[in-house]
């Protein structure tokens, strides 16, 4: 996505600057044409400012930095918002703040949907001929996914464990995909016990069942 600015100053750096302030970016990250040149004029007679266009091409990571950062602002939720990428390259987004906690929700389901929003603003695609790759943003809170990943891990060596015990099947809660696979994967680790995905759409679950011999 490309953002615009046109900014009348005394002199061209001035008004660029200008412009990368309003922006919040570098001077470094935009291009700029000069539409007027400034006219010192004599004696204050004809004096002309400097006027530019500034093009500024927006990162897909910037757009999901600026909307998780315009959502917690009209929701006067008082957070910190750190950044970083990933080894594979994924961009994360991590939220710290004792305030912040009502953005996860019941399971993370309140989370996955702020997470599943700044994907969409990443990729937000100007015009059909836009062929960006897709960028991947992952959002966090206060280490939340770290913490739920290990629940759903001891979930899954619990109830391993029971059908083993009890020679049955044990079915879990419905999740969310990426949910199953961190139980799927667990569960491939214990010896006797196999996993299966049974239902459609939200109401899918992990049913986790003795191996037949």
């Amino acid at each position: 996505m490309k953002k615009e600015l046109i900014k009348t100053a005394p002199t061209v750096e001035a008004a660029v600057k200008a412009a990368c302030d309003e922006l919040g970016v570098s001077e470094h990250d935009v291009t700029y044409d000069v539409l007027i040149q400034p006219k010192k004029g004599f004696l204050g007679i004809g004096a002309a400012d400097a006027k530019v266009k500034v093009e500024y091409n927006v990162k897909p990571s910037s757009s999901a930095l600026q909307f998780t950062k315009t959502l917690l602002k009209n929701m006067e939720i008082d957070a910190e918002v750190r950044t970083e990428v990933s080894e594979s390259g994924e961009y994360l987004i991590n939220i710290e703040g004792e305030e912040a906690g009502i953005l996860i929700g019941h399971h993370g389901e309140t989370l996955d949907a702020l997470q599943y929003l700044c994907n969409l603003a990443a990729n937000k695609k100007e015009n059909e001929d836009d062929d960006r790759e897709y960028t991947r943003v992952t959002v966090d809170i206060s280490g939340y996914r770290a913490k739920r990943e290990e629940t759903l891990r001891s979930l899954a060596r619990r109830t391993a464990e029971k059908a083993l015990r009890y020679k049955r099947s044990v079915s879990l809660e419905p999740m969310p995909s990426h949910e199953r696979r961190i139980i799927h994967s667990e569960v491939q680790k214990i010896e006797g016990v196999t996993t299966n995905s049974i239902g459609s759409e939200n109401n899918r679950r992990v049913v986790i069942m003795p191996e037949k011999k």
